[in-house]
């Protein structure tokens, strides 16, 4: 990882909250300002790292943070992760963001058609199996799917699933000390996001 920087943060939560949705508004638009990057850039991050926004996200390859943003080199701090879920070395990460680059606005990133998600709607409505190591992730997102209608349509079920595993992992997160220690000094904000597969819109949960 890139060298620490101790100063306050650039931006506000807010004001991180406003460049994520300023950037996917370009993206939506095809007016991205980052086609290619300067080696003046490339030579001024050696230097160090300043993201200005910690994203959680999954690893699907429809779904990459930097171009549904419209975010150049240094800007976002992005883990990503099946199905967004938690885990050691996720929190690990996540806390070093914290401590260390002290970004204002964490943001768990879910998106439509999660194949995480449908394999955990899969193993609760319908008692599949995965393999081991599979199980294990899945693990994570089955208690945020307590209380949705297996009987629903199912793109309206999976719809649910992946608002309701976002949310999931958000109240985990806000549970850790960290989290709590951070949001009493008023210097941090959670929010979850859902991408839209078919528009390329983020919509960000209240």
């Amino acid at each position: 990882m890139a060298t620490d920087h101790h100063g306050a943060p650039r931006y506000t939560a807010d004001e991180a909250l406003t460049r994520l949705r300023e950037g996917n508004a370009r993206f939506l638009r095809g007016e991205a300002r980052f086609p290619t990057v300067q080696k003046e850039v490339l030579a001024e991050l050696v230097r160090g790292q300043e993201p200005y926004v910690t994203i959680l996200g999954c690893s699907d390859s429809r779904v990459p943070p930097e171009l549904v943003f419209d975010a150049g080199f240094g800007e976002l701090f992005v883990v990503r992760v099946a199905g967004n879920v938690l885990g050691p070395s996720i929190l690990g990460t996540l806390q070093y963001a914290g401590a260390h680059l002290h970004t204002p606005l964490f943001v768990v990133l879910g998106h439509e058609g999660c194949g995480a998600v449908q394999a955990a709607l899969a193993a609760k409505f319908e008692g599949a199996r995965h393999k081991a190591r599979i199980e294990v992730l899945l693990e994570n997102i089955l208690p945020s799917l307590e209380g949705l209608d297996g009987t629903a349509p199912p793109d309206v079920l999976l719809r649910s699933a992946v608002e309701a595993n976002v949310r999931g992992t958000i109240r985990t997160l806000l549970e850790t000390p960290e989290a709590k220690a951070r949001a009493a000094e008023g210097v941090m904000k959670l929010v979850g996001a859902v991408y839209e597969l078919e528009t390329g819109r983020v919509r960000f949960l209240e």
